[in-house]
């Protein structure tokens, strides 16, 4: 991990997923020699893809992915876990310059370098993101996550309440000043350039995970926007695509959960 200078990493704990291989005809040779390919698991996770036939090699890869294993987790809640390597690609791959990060219901389907080259390097950016598909206000994102349940309610009004009474504002798309096209991204699929400002902005969001909750959509725009705010002078060029353009190239699977959900019971006769 240390040698890599362009990663390409997810990770899976807790048995969330199952293993998706980058889709093997779009990955170039020159990835291929090039490109880390990383996936971060538990020890049971570990467990459970052997079992399921998931077979790796002696040098510790499962097909593209090399698999590290990861002891002592830092957190007992695995969606916590797993922001640690989805925001800190700079910490664990020092050496690179780029990283590309998807969550593990994605599979890549698109080389490395094509998705360097269209997201950040025509156009001189440091950070892309997509926004959500279909919320563009903390507002919404703040009702919908109460709505489904996916986190402690008083933690997140804790966390809501304290984002406003630090200056954030509801997003108006009519504003023709506004910092950013939507205040919700969709967080599973994040390119970087590992740029002082990039990397600030990712430690800075990590912050606010480790803080309040890991519902990483309710502190983007909280982050962007205090980051703009102490940093007139130094700007921070961020590409927020749009969702579209992430389905177009990271294919969507469900969860183990959902998976077990939408199983149809089987019949008893």
């Amino acid at each position: 991990m240390s040698s890599c200078h362009i990663a390409v990493s997810s990770c899976i704990f807790g048995d969330s997923d199952r293993l998706r291989t980058p889709f093997g005809k779009t990955i170039t040779r020159l990835s291929r020699k090039n490109v880390c390919f990383v996936m971060f698991v538990d020890e049971s996770t570990l467990q459970t893809l052997l079992s399921e036939g998931e077979n790796m090699d002696n040098m510790g890869f499962i097909g593209l992915w090399k698999i590290i294993v990861v002891k002592n987790l830092p957190y007992a809640d695995m969606r916590r876990v797993g922001k640690i390597p989805k925001f800190l690609s700079h910490r664990l791959f020092p050496s690179a310059r780029y990283s590309i990060w998807l969550d593990s219901k994605l599979r890549l389907q698109s080389d490395p370098y094509r998705i360097l080259e269209y997201f950040l390097w025509r156009r001189g950016y440091e950070y892309a993101i997509s926004n959500h598909y279909d919320r563009h206000c903390v507002w919404e994102e703040v009702i919908q996550n109460k709505k489904l349940n996916k986190y402690n309610h008083t933690i997140i009004d804790q966390q809501f309440e304290f984002y406003q009474s630090d200056g954030l504002k509801r997003f108006d798309p009519s504003d023709p000043s506004r910092l950013l096209p939507s205040y919700v991204p969709e967080g599973s699929f994040i390119v970087r350039a590992h740029t002082p400002m990039s990397n600030l902005f990712s430690c800075l969001w990590f912050n606010e995970v480790d803080r309040f909750t890991p519902r990483d959509q309710l502190s983007f725009a909280y982050t962007y926007l205090k980051l703009s705010r102490m940093n007139p002078g130094k700007p921070f060029h961020l590409n927020m695509f749009k969702d579209c353009e992430r389905r177009s190239i990271a294919k969507l699977f469900h969860h183990r959960a959902e998976e077990k959900r939408n199983k149809p019971a089987q019949s008893t006769r």
